[in-house]
């Protein structure tokens, strides 16, 4: 089946999901969330065997958190017909379709994403077409048979939610063209060509998350929830954190504790400079050791560790474009620096996400309201994540109050046209009734001007 003979009944499939009321699609919205909660450990496992990256025991925790956690925040948020009425300002909202909404997924979250992609488009009463990542294409091509096997018994049309099966970059170019909205997720090559198909995009940007440790906090906690999310799923996660930019006076308690939680750390120049070549070989990211553990890392740098270390921590020679080290590494190695003030360590994670990663997220362990109202100003993100792992609860948290999803919009600073996480809300075309005001009151120039 050719692109365009997909969009044709994946169109006829959303004209009938349109006369559906909000139980029947929030039935059906659960309904995917519960296959990928049902079926976390075999997705995993087929994810890993797949894709050949991350961790399966995290990608188990991964499907049945994000199932959990997205579907909580779908469940009882309106999305048909009337779904705003502002009586002050005379305003009615109602929600209709985008469309057909055509999904770019990637080899790294081959599971929830297109899970994620799904709930959005279902929610809004649109059908979906997937494009996977080559390298997870079995995984997409499961998933969207779990998912239709649960819908069509509740009444969901034929072919609402689809997928290109033997995915190639001609054709998820054409199918871009094709639909009536772009959700992608992955890479910048992808994300750009989304921007330039001539339908609206929705893309993400780079990650490089970088982690300042403050003063006034717990160190071994702090250090903690960073190695945490730096090993989650073997460093994959766009959230994860990138660097520990320590003050100097804690920078050995840092270590230790980083030590204790299962990381090997290293200053030797010779060792620094093996992890550094193994992982940036011509200018570019290593993609052999994407999601490979530390024990291949090391493997591959030639350096020893011991068995059961979960990390490597690498004193950085520099930051910004003085250091490889410095960019966004998706396995489970971190660099360390160290500052003085505040503000130094604040322009550390400037310097590092003017390489890569601007306008993702910053991840910072404070308890000083002052400092973190200056990094949230001073740093060219739209996340500043407080005192959390932000691998895992970055996209959102039964903790926070970031909108659950796997796609991180980082707005222009990294070529998005939105600085929020994805959410539904993305993929509903919005009516707006205004009603005239008969208690508005007009005011006069005096009150306009004073």
């Amino acid at each position: 089946m050719n692109i365009q003979e997909m969009v044709l009944l994946s169109r006829k499939a959303q004209r009938q999901m349109e006369a559906f009321d909000q139980e029947q699609v929030d039935q059906m919205v659960r309904a995917v969330a519960k296959v990928v909660y049902d079926n976390a450990e075999e997705y995993a496992r087929l994810a890993v065997e797949e894709t050949r990256m991350g961790v399966y025991e995290d990608k188990v925790n991964k499907n049945k958190g994000k199932a959990r956690i997205i579907w909580n925040s779908l469940k009882g948020a309106k999305s048909v017909d009337i779904i705003r009425e502002d009586k002050e300002n005379c305003i009615v909202e109602v929600a209709k379709p985008m469309g057909v909404v055509a999904a770019l997924t990637p080899c790294t979250n081959p599971i929830v994403t297109p899970m994620c992609n799904a709930m959005f488009a279902l929610k809004g009463r649109n059908s979906i077409i997937i494009a996977p990542h080559p390298r997870a294409k079995k995984c997409a091509v499961r998933v969207v048979a779990d998912f239709m096997k649960a819908i069509v018994p509740l009444g969901a049309p034929e072919n609402l939610i689809m997928v290109i099966e033997e995915p190639s970059n001609a054709l998820t170019a054409e199918l871009m063209k094709a639909g009536d909205v772009v959700v992608a997720t992955g890479g910048m090559g992808m994300v750009r060509a989304a921007y330039s198909c001539g339908k609206p995009a929705y893309g993400v940007g780079s990650g490089n998350v970088q982690c300042i440790l403050d003063r006034d906090i717990d160190i071994r906690d702090a250090v903690g929830k960073a190695i945490a999310g730096r090993i989650f799923d073997n460093g994959i996660i766009c959230s994860g954190e990138q660097t520990l930019i320590v003050h100097k006076d804690d920078y050995a308690a840092a270590i230790e504790a980083a030590k204790a939680a299962g990381a090997y750390f290293t200053a030797d120049p010779n060792e620094v400079d093996k992890v550094r070549k193994a992982l940036f070989t011509d200018g570019a990211l290593n993609k052999n050791l994407v999601g490979r553990s530390a024990r291949d890392v090391a493997k591959a740098a030639g350096i020893h560790i011991p068995a059961d270390a979960k990390a490597i921590i690498v004193e950085a020679k520099g930051s910004g474009h003085d250091d490889p080290l410095a960019e966004e590494k998706m396995s489970p190695v971190i660099a360390a620096y160290t500052y003085e003030t505040f503000a130094e360590a604040v322009a550390i994670a400037n310097a590092n996400l003017e390489v890569i990663g601007k306008g993702h997220s910053i991840s910072l362990h404070s308890n000083n309201r002052e400092h973190i109202e200056y990094a949230s100003r001073h740093t060219p993100v739209c996340r500043v994540l407080i005192n959390q792992i932000c691998s895992t609860m970055n996209g959102g948290s039964f903790s926070n109050g970031l909108t659950p999803t796997t796609t991180l919009g980082c707005g222009s600073w990294g070529n998005n046209s939105i600085s929020e996480n994805l959410g539904y809300k993305h993929l509903l075309n919005i009516t707006r009734i205004g009603f005239c005001n008969p208690n508005a009151k007009v005011p006069s120039d005096d009150e306009i001007w004073r």
